[in-house]
């Protein structure tokens, strides 16, 4: 039996609080961090920004444009990485950018997306999705679905964590299998002071545990602007502390190998002093 890569799959509460950042910039710690080829597929079919984020302006190829292989259930995993684009990480970053004809983003049917998935699954040692925050779609559903881990994304602000993440995760994901307790939190903090709420109340009226923060800053917000997220999430000193925490927990919780030459981080050290220095 071929076992899958796990499935990690991101959604925002809300439309534009930075749930593409938060999804990226843990593809890319874990590609960076890890030996593990790292798939990232944008399924936001209504806002896809990826391509321009990276400062692919006209994208070669688009989820959209494999609909042809996606209906027939015919794309093969060479044909789904000549349709990525490569991340400057060593060559273990691959980015599937979204749909861009976001009058057909209902049209994609969930047989469609179940074999995107089931193809990306066997490609890379591990799949992020990020799904935005849109649930009438079947990329939305079936990544939730099928997720090895939840990433609920959302803010201080009280209508973001309490009356959106009411709306799906409390009353609409159930509907679909997927109860409340099966998600982790990422908090956004943006620049700007949107709610004075403690990141405990916000876990608590959530009802989800807490895998970590992302704040973001004015500098961070103006690299979307000039395309160049991926250069900044590797090369700024700032921008390498983004989503590094949760990385390294979904590094652990899958066991993927660590990096050859990268400094062993605090959990990695209590864990050989725990075994008694012996690494397995």
């Amino acid at each position: 039996m071929i076992t899958q890569a796990p499935l990690i799959t991101f959604v925002g509460t809300t439309p534009n609080i930075g749930t593409t950042i938060a999804a990226f910039a843990a593809a890319c710690r874990i590609a960076e961090g890890s030996e593990a080829s790292v798939g990232f597929l944008c399924l936001n079919l209504k806002s896809s920004k990826t391509h321009r984020y990276l400062g692919v302006d006209k994208p070669e190829a688009t989820l959209d444009s494999l609909r042809p292989e996606l209906r027939s259930e015919s794309l093969l995993p060479e044909k789904l990485l000549r349709s990525m684009h490569p991340a400057s990480i060593e060559g273990r970053l691959h980015v599937m950018f979204g749909n861009i004809m976001r009058d057909q983003a209902e049209f994609f049917t969930a047989e469609e997306m179940d074999h995107l998935l089931d193809v990306a699954r066997l490609s890379f040692d591990i799949i992020i999705a990020d799904v935005g925050a849109y649930w009438d779609n079947a990329a939305t559903l079936c990544a939730l679905r099928r997720s090895s881990s939840r990433m609920i994304v959302t803010t201080g602000a009280l209508s973001h964590f309490q009356e959106d993440a009411q709306r799906w995760i409390k009353q609409l994901s159930p509907m679909f299998g997927i109860s409340s307790d099966q998600y982790e939190t990422v908090i956004i903090h943006p620049p700007w002071r949107i709610g004075g709420f403690q990141v405990k109340d916000i876990c608590n009226e959530l009802g989800v545990p807490l895998i970590g923060e992302l704040k973001l800053t004015e500098p961070m917000l103006s690299q979307l602007d000039t395309g160049s997220l991926d250069q900044w999430l590797t090369l700024s000193e700032q921008g390498k502390e983004a989503m590094k925490e949760p990385a390294l927990q979904l590094q652990s919780r899958y066991g993927l190998q660590r990096r050859m030459g990268m400094p062993a981080q605090p959990w990695y050290k209590k864990l050989l002093t725990h075994r008694s220095g012996v690494s397995t």
